[in-house]
């Protein structure tokens, strides 16, 4: 083992504080690969720098996507010993901050920050004085302002909190359908004759006010097919709160919302989304849907559900919200002939893309340009504001994709 002797005592309980702090940063550190992490690191040693953040890299994290916050914590919890007063000087590696500016990195530093500044507002005493810089705010944006275009996977742990808080108040439009059978209405504009020669017969013959009827409408059902493989995990999440609050909304104007969600496979996630509690119902989502950050197989999945769900949800037409980035892992012979069944089954075909955040946005993809000529309309759903669109778009005509003329 090559570590310094006055630290070896510490090595465990310096690496369980920092897996600690992993896990505030929003990674799903368990205790198996904390405690491989400390054999490692007694193996490998941390004399130097890169093996001792490689060696912890390689054992604390799982997936691709957390490799950036990984790296952000590492940097602010080895860089100060006063950032955490659980650390051991002489144990500290120096570390140079090598993070580049992008709208991923930004977002790991903030839950980095976060995760590492709770309980740490106050400083020590003997801490030496700092000068204090004054801003003007007077141009400067509200910090609801800023919420409500942030990227929903560039967000902290409290700005998703805010963002639910949010999303939990939004509504969708849901006009009425209207039938083919007919309800009396004094604003009707066809003559009722059935209530009318009712009315004589109690009269005696004689006719007065001419009765008028009118179609009657029913509420509209909602069904979302939300996609909760790994690219699509930040944006599901915020989705299920979305898809709760619909759930739940006091005169929504729906008829019945259902749930599913899009993996390895297709999961129906109705009942779990109509328990009352928001965090029981995510819960319970999680548990229905064990293939959440997984991979996607877009084609299959739809083809389970209009096998084994489509008559018993759309029967009387309804309103479908497909949520996927549209990256497809199988192929698109399947995506495309279930795709069109379903938009022929619906009311209604609304896609909700978050790539559509980026201005440069091209149907690239070979899911991309098999979905978009079958979607009635094509919407962005990456943050708050783009959310409130939608609540706007839904209650106007359809609209196509602008740039179906690239296919």
């Amino acid at each position: 083992m090559h570590a310094l002797p006055d630290t070896e005592g510490k090595l465990a309980e310096n690496v369980i504080h920092f897996a600690r702090a992993l896990r505030k940063a929003g990674l799903k550190v368990g205790p198996a690969q904390v405690l491989s992490a400390i054999e490692a690191v007694e193996a490998a040693g941390f004399t130097r720098r890169d093996d001792f953040y490689n060696t912890l890299k390689a054992t604390l994290t799982v997936r691709p996507n957390e490799f950036e916050t990984f790296h952000q914590v590492f940097t602010m919890f080895w860089r100060d010993p006063e950032f955490l007063q659980k650390m051991v000087r002489s144990m500290l590696p120096l570390l140079q901050t090598m993070g580049q500016d992008t709208p991923e990195a930004k977002a790991a530093q903030r839950r980095a920050e976060e995760a590492l500044n709770e309980g740490a507002d106050e400083p020590p005493e003997d801490a030496p004085e700092r000068d204090m810089l004054e801003l003007d705010a007077q141009m400067s944006l509200s910090r609801t302002e800023v919420l409500r275009s942030l990227d929903f996977e560039q967000m902290s742990t409290a700005e998703e909190a805010e963002a639910a808080a949010a999303i939990a108040k939004l509504r969708l439009p849901a006009p009425p359908l209207k039938t083919r059978r007919m309800a009396a209405s004094h604003l009707g504009h066809r003559p009722d004759a059935r209530a009318m020669l009712r009315d004589a017969l109690r009269k005696g013959g004689e006719f007065t006010a001419l009765p008028k009827k009118a179609p009657r409408s029913r509420p509209l059902n909602l069904v979302v097919l939300c996609d909760i493989s790994g690219s699509m995990s930040a944006y599901a999440r915020m989705m299920m709160h979305f898809l709760h609050s619909l759930v739940w909304a006091p005169n929504a104007g729906w008829g019945h919302v259902h749930g599913f969600t899009m993996g390895t496979q297709l999961t129906n996630i109705s009942r779990a989304l109509h328990q009352r509690d928001v965090d029981d119902a995510l819960k319970a989502v999680g548990h229905d849907a064990p293939d959440w950050q997984g991979g996607t197989r877009l084609g299959d999945a739809l083809h389970a559900f209009n096998k084994h769900w489509s008559r018993r949800v759309l029967g009387q037409g309804a309103v479908v919200l497909l949520i996927t980035d549209g990256l497809e892992t199988g192929g698109t012979e399947t995506l495309a002939k279930e795709a069109e069944r379903l938009a022929l089954s619906c009311k209604r075909l609304v896609w909700l893309n978050p790539l559509l955040r980026f201005d440069g946005f091209a149907p690239k993809a070979a899911g991309v340009r098999t979905l978009l000529p079958l979607v009635s309309s094509f919407h962005a759903c990456h943050n708050l504001d783009s959310l409130e669109d939608l609540t706007a778009a839904l209650g106007g005509p359809s609209q196509k994709p602008l740039f179906l003329s690239q296919l």
